[in-house]
């Protein structure tokens, strides 16, 4: 085993509150940290840090821990950009568009797919973000949403099947059959390479699936051994959210549309279900903003990320995501930092990732900037990476 010394920190973001200032973040000055197989092995004052095999100084930058970005469409082919140039001049955004991913995915060969997935993942290395849930959800049949599932399982375990993701063309006017096809072989042929279920439950929208067909899909999923994610509140009041906590969900996404009792129902499951804030689809979509202040203040436990995919927010950018929720959704800087690490580390069920603490994944993520601070005073400035120790 090697150990390696990563000193000159000038500014360490632990999210242990014991271990540095009594902050939620857990700041330490002057820091080092020892990584050893991976793990981290010591965390601490560089003036009373162990000796280790090996040193690196970050001559006195921040360090964080990694970003982790819980709700992500990376396997996909083609784009729409034209669709973002059209809601830019005012054409609503309704879901339809997905059909257009859903062609041109089908159409794509593997070895397409899986090269388009690395480098999306190397971009968002590139960035700081160290961990990536990502979802099948662009093949809609069978075959495509296994090969979609394959493929995110080669670059991260947080994969999560997506087969209600829309009613496919073919099964316009057969949503009974397609929701049996969801709930059956395709949940039978994928369950082995997910670790999650999601659903898009939006009764606004009628490419997508209704309560009780959301239920189905979720029951299936939960009986077949996956967690439970939602897509849930996004383009209107709905049961997204109630159905998530109903159920146990680790996650509801998005929640651009809540009511009293929805923030009252995701305070009160605040132990069990994230409400995970995706900034990057407003912006893309110029939807509201959610409140997330509103959410905070009632005790909700909250994550972000970035929903990188082809049609409502083909950003990667997690540094952004933090930028946008401090800006539009009144977090504080600390807030929104600690919402897109240890927050959505909670929305995986993860207690690995999302801290800098010993037994921990070295996932760290270094910025070119003396404090945290600079991620949303520097906004749009490229100042996060992941540190790479090999």
């Amino acid at each position: 085993m090697t150990s390696t010394l990563v000193t000159g920190i000038g500014e360490l973001v632990t999210n242990d509150p014991a271990a540095g200032d009594g902050s939620p973040l857990g700041l330490v000055r002057d820091a080092a940290v020892v990584v050893a197989d991976g793990r981290v092995a010591w965390v601490g004052p560089a003036a009373r840090a162990p000796d280790a095999d090996t040193r690196r100084d970050l001559g006195g930058r921040a360090l964080i821990p990694g970003f982790v970005d819980s709700h992500s469409h990376l396997v996909f082919a083609g784009d729409r950009a034209a669709e973002f140039a059209a809601r830019m001049s005012g054409t609503p955004y309704d879901g339809g568009g997905i059909a257009t991913s859903v062609r041109a995915t089908r159409e794509a060969s593997e070895a397409e797919l899986r090269a388009l997935v690395a480098a999306r993942v190397a971009e968002m290395r590139a960035q700081g973000t160290t961990t990536v849930e990502i979802k099948g959800g662009y093949g809609l049949t069978v075959e495509d949403e296994l090969r979609a599932l394959r493929i995110a399982g080669e670059v991260t375990p947080e994969t999560t099947f997506l087969g209600a993701h829309v009613v496919p063309a073919e099964y316009a006017d057969r949503r009974a059959d397609y929701v049996d096809l969801v709930t059956g072989a395709m949940l039978t042929a994928c369950a082995p390479h997910a670790r999650w279920v999601d659903v898009f439950c939006e009764p606004h929208s009628a490419h997508a699936f209704t309560e009780d067909e959301a239920r189905a899909v979720l029951v299936a999923g939960r009986d077949a051994g996956l967690g439970l994610r939602v897509h849930g509140n996004q383009l209107g009041h709905g049961p997204g959210v109630q159905l998530a906590v109903e159920l146990g969900a680790a996650s509801v996404d998005h929640c651009t549309y809540l009511s009293d009792a929805d923030v009252e129902a995701l305070a009160a499951a605040a132990d069990t279900t994230v409400a995970t804030l995706l900034p990057g689809v407003e912006f893309s979509t110029r939807s509201p903003y959610p409140d997330g202040r509103r959410l905070l203040d009632a005790g909700v436990s909250l994550a972000l990320a970035t929903d990188c995919n082809p049609g409502t927010c083909y950003s990667s950018s997690m540094p952004f995501v933090v930028a946008l929720a401090v800006r539009e959704m009144h977090l504080t800087p600390a807030e929104a930092l600690q919402a897109a690490t240890l927050g959505s580390a909670r929305s995986l069920r993860r207690e690995d990732i999302g801290r800098i603490a010993p037994g921990c994944r070295a996932d760290l993520t270094v910025l070119e900037a003396p404090s945290y601070l600079h991620l949303v005073y520097r906004a749009g400035v490229p100042l996060a990476r992941a540190l790479d120790l090999a």
